[in-house]
């Protein structure tokens, strides 16, 4: 099932599989290593949900939820 990474509940997988976004925002996403095909876990999220804390490739990443919005991905069963 595809969503956006905002809506991905803690402790859930997911592959990422489009990055929308233009400029800065979607180069930065890009620099830290959130690019389609990378695999995506929600480890925490903060009690508005903002920001959103996931591990990919093997570190940990703090994101807005504005910027975790804009990154469509796919739910591992």
């Amino acid at each position: 099932m595809k969503l956006k990474l905002s809506q991905l509940e803690i402790g859930k997988s997911a592959t990422v599989n489009f990055v929308a976004g233009e400029g800065k925002i979607r180069r930065r996403l890009f620099d830290m290593g959130i690019t389609p095909g990378t695999e995506v876990f929600v480890r925490k999220k903060a009690p508005l949900g903002d920001p959103i804390e996931i591990t990919l490739r093997g570190y940990e990443v703090a994101l807005r939820k504005t910027e975790a919005s804009i990154v469509t991905v796919e739910e591992i069963q």
